[in-house]
């Protein structure tokens, strides 16, 4: 393994780690789950790496593999059972999970309202919560611009009544 391919691959995915949380926080409940799920992405960005296309935006390039991962990941076992595995080395090391419980409540509201979301509206919220343009969004899902905007509206929409009916 070239070790300097390595070393800027760790630099990479230390400085934009917070996707990866984004996206297994969104996707996964059970702690177990988010460490499987960040290994599987890891691993796919790391055979992906020398693909890279310097045209595109790092983080859009990491989005649309860590989504397209953690669509896979459910889709091939939906009915997943807690496992206790033993957890295999990661490249990179990805703190405990856990350790991002300085949120704030209403944004451990938020990331509980995104994970009810279906998986296409999942990925878009996370992505324009990341800032990415519609177009962008468009490109990395595979959808209109136009699909993008209606459906982030009904999204807001919908993520402020649950937050009115928390409140109520």
């Amino acid at each position: 393994m070239n070790t300097n391919k390595k070393a800027l691959f760790t630099q990479t995915m230390e400085q934009h780690k917070g996707i990866i949380y984004k996206v297994i926080n969104s996707y996964c409940q059970n702690q177990h789950d988010r460490q499987d799920l960040a290994q599987e992405i890891l691993t796919t960005m790391w055979l992906a790496y020398d693909n890279y296309d310097k045209d595109y935006k790092f983080s859009t390039w990491m989005y649309r593999i860590a989504l397209n991962v953690a669509i896979s990941y459910y889709r091939k076992d939906s009915k997943r059972e807690d496992k206790a595995n033993e957890s295999e080395q990661c490249i990179v090391h990805i703190a405990d999970l856990s350790a991002h419980n300085d949120k704030s409540e209403e944004v451990k509201q938020l990331y509980e309202f995104i994970g009810k979301l279906d998986k296409l509206n999942k990925a878009i919220v996370l992505l324009y919560l990341e800032g990415e343009s519609h177009q962008s969004i468009a490109t990395s899902l595979g959808i209109s611009k136009t699909n993008v905007a209606t459906r982030i509206g009904r999204i807001k929409e919908t993520l402020k009544n649950q937050f009115e009916k928390q409140g109520a």
